[in-house]
């Protein structure tokens, strides 16, 4: 996840001063090569001082840079929006995520689909029920 969090910090690192004239508007934000070093640099500080500062989390982080260069653009509007949903969770919320998500890893994709429809189907209650019997074992 800590990747995915770069990825926004490059995005906020362009509205700081350095990048403002520039930040009006993502179609207006020019390419990599037409950005001046010292926005580069902006950009790529971030990402060296956590690499840096996180050895143990080095190989994690190569791993969702690679897995982020593969994804195509609606993949990457689509992880976006996951982690947007992410951060306004409650921390119920996220531990509930969490348990379905591991619930779903070990269906095979015909069941996943139809977990997915069940649990949209279910009130609030029936949802907290779900997940209570659904706990993974520590």
């Amino acid at each position: 996840m800590r990747i995915r969090i770069t990825t926004s910090i490059l995005l906020l690192a362009l509205s700081l001063p350095a990048g403002a004239a520039l930040a009006q508007s993502a179609d207006a934000l020019p390419e990599w090569e037409r950005l001046t070093p010292q926005q580069r640099e902006t950009l790529i500080a971030t990402v060296r001082d956590r690499w840096n500062d996180q050895p143990d989390a080095r190989e994690r982080m190569l791993r969702h840079a690679e897995r982020w260069q593969q994804m195509t653009p609606e993949q990457r509007r689509h992880a976006h929006h996951g982690m947007r949903r992410w951060k306004q969770m409650s921390p119920e919320g996220r531990e509930g995520a969490r348990v379905l998500y591991l619930r779903m890893r070990e269906l095979p994709e015909s069941e996943r689909e139809d977990l997915r429809e069940r649990w949209k189907a279910m009130t609030p209650e029936q949802r907290r029920e779900w997940l209570e019997r659904h706990q993974p074992e520590e």
